[in-house]
């Protein structure tokens, strides 16, 4: 089977959140299970094509309405997965990812397209080192890459095209590239004629265009997939999921198992493992405390935040909480983001306010953030939504409990404590999207911490020792996969 991932993200080469992760890790999965798995991503200006060793692969031309665009496309192999970069003047030449909605939005119809004719170069064996090669399944991400499986709808009829299936994952349903019907129409793109799209008015959607048009369709957790029915998290297109329920589901993301490993990650202080974690993990609190500059002190619980500063993640929700929490209890706080400028500004005062137990870095830095997972006692997560979210899974990785609202993907993955002697558990959750909620959560994890160590390591040993691979998750893709490709098949044969 050949499946050719098309997205606006891969790490380690373009990367702002869990989408680059799961394009730039998944594949690998896949290769290893015998798919012959590749990705296509936009050729950024930030992309430092010497590091990563790209090289010039093919090149094409591709009529627009606007005229005849030149199109490169660059190739490396990197940890056996063939990346593939698709640039063309002017789209993809600054250095930026993304940029104002607007011009986003004529930049990735673009890249929609010209998606179409870089598959059809590779039909004709443009990429010399591996011959022709022809995808079974396109599988795209997110609204950036939405308008291929209306594309592959429309060449349907064609030779090739009609084996062709297409797979949409919905990484955040927030995000839609709406109101791109103008510039779909510049493009040349013919209109939507699906029912449930001009019923809803939705024609000129671009994410609601994949939920309509791909074969199969899934989110990155079993419990968020059932929120998105509803309309608290559905963000106003719960009907077209209801609509394509059938072919529909939820898997969770995968971890990269052996990038995230405190036994040989050289980014933290001390290395460590599931089984001498109880006397050496300690060696990573000290060391993040001195570098915080915090009192060494191994008794006080650590507290960290790695997260984007907005709202979706309940920093609104933490604010409150943290500062309530510096005041009265004898505690440590490491936060590390970026984000909505006011609530940076929020994080800024607390760590100013009580600068000798709290430290906001508002800012990203990757070595910091493991530093953080590893010295840590507890790790926030208060999303408002999570799809998946990877945090809490490389918290607990590296043996910090997540404190974490139920919802999305955290209620796949982090199991509550019992309260009792850590028969069940790798963390604590609440529900309630409520500062008081969080606060009191918190202190049930503090005084966990304290008063209950015993339980504490039990849930610290437990979350290390769990296999959070993309094995299983790449299993539950090749299933999809093969009954798109049966979907779109059976249909040949009507």
């Amino acid at each position: 089977m050949n499946v050719l991932f098309v997205a606006a993200e891969a790490e380690p080469f373009a990367k702002t959140g869990g989408l680059g992760d799961v394009v730039g890790s998944l594949p690998r999965a896949l290769r290893q299970l015998g798919i012959d798995a590749r990705v296509l991503i936009p050729h950024y200006g930030t992309i430092d094509s010497n590091a990563y060793g790209l090289t010039h692969n093919f090149f094409y031309q591709y009529e627009r309405p606007q005229g005849v665009a030149d199109v490169h496309v660059s190739k490396t192999v990197y940890r056996d997965v063939p990346f593939y970069f698709l640039r063309s003047w002017p789209f993809f030449d600054h250095p930026y990812l993304y940029t104002d909605l607007n011009w986003d939005t004529e930049r990735f119809i673009f890249f929609s397209q010209a998606t179409m004719g870089a598959v059809w170069q590779l039909r004709l064996g443009a990429d010399h080192e591996t011959g022709a090669w022809w995808p079974d399944v396109i599988h795209v991400h997110d609204w950036h890459t939405g308008l291929v499986p209306f594309l592959v709808y429309l060449s349907r009829f064609e030779p090739y095209w009609n084996q062709t299936a297409t797979v949409l994952t919905i990484h955040n349903m927030a995000y839609q590239g709406i109101m791109a019907g103008d510039r779909l129409a510049q493009a040349g793109v013919p209109p939507r004629d699906h029912p449930v799209l001009n019923a809803l008015g939705r024609s000129g959607d671009l994410l609601p265009i994949a939920i309509a048009y791909a074969d199969k369709l899934n989110t990155v957790s079993p419990n968020h997939a059932i929120e998105l029915h509803y309309p608290r998290f559905g963000e106003g297109l719960e009907t077209m999921i209801w609509a394509r329920d059938r072919d529909f589901c939820g898997i969770l993301n995968g971890l990269d198992m052996d990038r995230y490993n405190p036994e040989t990650d050289k980014a933290i202080f001390h290395q460590y493992n599931a089984d001498n974690f109880r006397t050496e993990r300690i060696h990573n609190k000290r060391k993040l405390q001195e570098l915080m500059g915090f009192e060494v002190r191994d008794d006080v619980p650590l507290l960290g935040v790695v997260s984007r500063l907005v709202e979706q993640k309940g920093i609104d929700l933490l604010a409150p909480a943290l500062r309530a929490l510096c005041i009265d209890t004898d505690v440590q706080v490491v936060i590390l983001g970026t984000g909505d400028p006011q609530l940076e500004h929020e994080m800024w005062r607390i760590g100013n306010d009580f600068s000798w137990k709290a430290r906001a870095n508002t800012y990203f830095d990757p070595i910091l953030a493991q530093r953080i997972y590893a010295g840590s006692d507890l790790i926030l997560m208060p999303s408002r939504y999570e799809p998946c979210g990877m945090a809490q899974m490389i918290a607990l990785r590296y043996g910090a409990l997540p404190v974490a609202r139920e919802t999305g993907g955290l209620v796949d993955t982090i199991e509550n404590y019992d309260n009792a002697d850590a028969d069940y558990g790798t963390g604590f959750l609440f529900l309630w999207e409520e500062p008081t909620a969080l606060l009191n959560t918190i202190r049930w994890a503090i005084d966990t911490y304290l008063h209950r160590r015993a339980a504490f390591e039990r849930m610290q040993e437990r979350g290390m020792r769990r296999d959070w691979s993309w094995h299983h998750s790449a299993r539950q893709y090749e299933s999809l996969y093969q009954k798109a490709i049966e979907v779109k098949r059976s249909w040949m044969k009507e």
